[in-house]
């Protein structure tokens, strides 16, 4: 605004024009926001450049991304609604991630998913379908490529078996993920 005023856009004739349409302080706030989006996209692209040609593999976390990983239970939703609250206090990208198995086929019309992913797209993530052979592989890999830096798992209060395989799912996941933080969200069985 001091530049207009200064004649350093503008001719003296248009300063008042400028400054009371589009130079007003609320569009230049969000233009240097954009700008600044911008810059820190490019910065992200230049680091991923510099990794791979070092053939450096941890994980940097230069940004906040979280990811939640969801099912087609209706919990996945206060997963969801738990991750985008601290992807807010953090100021970080979210993910909402579903790892289907090549044969399930009948995951992605369930009515339970998909209200799921609407609530999460109102919410502001970014929607992630993969299909993988195994889905605490396929969740790592996700970690590893989007450079996550924090994750949010659901876990129900089940035992026997389910738990047993829970706890299958959780030690293949950290045992192919970069490091990483993990928030485990404890819910009700449905």
């Amino acid at each position: 605004m001091n530049r207009i005023r200064r004649g350093d856009v503008y001719t003296a004739d248009k300063v008042d024009q400028a400054l009371k349409n589009f130079f007003r302080r609320g569009n230049l706030i969000a233009l240097r926001e954009l700008a600044l989006q911008q810059v820190a996209d490019e910065v992200d692209r230049s680091l991923e450049s510099y990794r791979t040609a070092k053939k450096i593999e941890e994980n940097w976390g230069v940004r906040e991304r979280i990811a939640v990983f969801i099912s087609t239970k209706p919990s996945a939703q206060y997963l969801i609604a738990r991750a985008a609250r601290r992807a807010r206090r953090m100021d970080a990208d979210l993910y909402a991630v579903h790892v289907m198995l090549p044969s399930g086929d009948a995951d992605e019309n369930s009515k339970s998913l998909e209200a799921s992913i609407q609530f999460a797209q109102n919410l502001g993530a970014e929607i992630v379908r993969l299909r993988a052979r195994n889905v605490a592989e396929g969740a790592a890999q996700f970690v590893y490529e989007k450079h996550i830096t924090h994750v949010v798992i659901g876990r129900s209060g089940s035992t026997g078996w389910r738990n047993f395989l829970y706890l299958v799912f959780l030690y293949r996941f950290l045992r192919a993920a970069p490091l990483v933080d993990i928030q485990i969200v404890v819910h009700d069985e449905e």
